[in-house]
């Protein structure tokens, strides 16, 4: 004889799985498309409790993203966070090249971030989130820190960019000496042929990189062959989408690259009103660490701090993926909770 359902019961049951914070009842591994600014953007979230505080990753380049190496450096985050890794527009999983190049500019970038974390407060029911940037994505990220910093529990800036024709022009000097120095006489002429920064186009920026790279100043423990090794591995892309990254940040970065030039946090911010943390390699001249000590010294905030990475240069989370996690889950949020 069937049992009959007890609807005051089960009426009751639904109510209370509804009315629990969002997420409580189990883990989230979402990977989805979502409209910001009226363009399709592409967006990973995952964690084991929905019901834990929200961490934006604001990847860098413009247009290199950060979703392909979520499976090197997020394990141990996703136990303790609800970690978001968001394509940007013309980045990744997000790039298409029906993109008006007139909407890829600092302010709209600007505004698809403050959208898509509306977005997350409310889908999540959450009153602040914590948030990361990386390189180019620290742009965003200081800017939002200081636009919205009601929206914030703590801003984390790796690889912070400050002031970005000083940055450049340190990162150039750099790779210029260590040439010498090391007596590489093809590099110096490389160096020698695109000359001192600002670069208006690609191929010189790239060859500055690439040299930097190869002189210690980009990475210490990894190389650009191991990035590729990682994003090749990556479950969130297809094959297509893998093969296409680099292209869509090269298009990305003509269009992005001469509106940075005038990137001056030194001038434009001196005061935030949320605590800061600046992850920063000890060997990062991509950002100069230097500059990133001048502006800690003169900002004002309720609490900041900078958390040396010893064994890195600027992609950190990369070379000390255990550290990097560890400072996440321990220093900020331990100390914002």
């Amino acid at each position: 004889m069937k049992k009959k359902c007890n609807a005051p019961i089960f009426m009751t049951c639904l109510f209370v799985l509804l009315t629990l914070p969002a997420g409580a009842q189990e883990s989230i591994n979402s990977l989805e498309e979502i409209t910001l600014g009226g363009v399709k953007q592409w967006i990973l979230v995952r964690g084991e409790k929905a019901s834990n505080p929200i961490l934006l990753f604001l990847h860098g380049g413009p247009g290199f993203p950060q979703m392909p190496f979520t499976h090197v450096e997020s394990n141990d985050l996703e136990k303790h966070f609800l970690v978001v890794n968001w394509d940007q527009r013309g980045a990744g999983k997000s790039f298409n090249p029906d993109i008006p190049p007139e909407s890829m500019n600092i302010e709209q970038f600007m505004s698809d971030t403050h959208e898509l974390i509306e977005l997350l407060r409310t889908r999540y029911r959450k009153d602040k989130i914590f948030l990361i940037g990386h390189s180019w994505g620290t742009v965003l990220g200081l800017k939002t820190a200081y636009r919205f910093p009601e929206l914030l529990h703590a801003y984390i800036g790796m690889g912070q960019v400050i002031n970005m024709k000083e940055g450049e022009m340190l990162s150039y000097r750099y790779t210029v000496e260590k040439a010498r120095e090391m007596e590489d006489v093809q590099a110096v002429g490389q160096l020698e042929k695109i000359g001192p920064p600002p670069y208006t186009d690609y191929p010189s920026l790239s060859t500055q990189r690439m040299l930097l790279a190869k002189f210690g100043g980009s990475f210490r423990k990894i190389n650009y062959m191991t990035l590729g090794m990682y994003w090749s591995r990556s479950p969130h892309y297809t094959s297509d989408e893998k093969n296409s990254i680099l292209n869509a940040m090269i298009k990305t970065q003509n269009i992005m690259w001469p509106q940075l030039q005038d990137v001056d946090f030194l001038k434009e911010i001196t005061e935030l009103k949320v605590p800061v943390y600046f992850f920063t390699g000890r060997f990062d001249y991509q950002t100069p660490w230097k500059l990133v000590e001048r502006f800690y010294e003169g900002l004002k905030a309720p609490y900041k701090e900078i958390v040396w990475f010893e064994e890195s240069g600027h992609v950190l989370n990369l070379e000390e993926p255990e550290f990097y996690q560890k400072m996440l889950i321990t220093k900020v949020l331990k100390w914002n909770n």
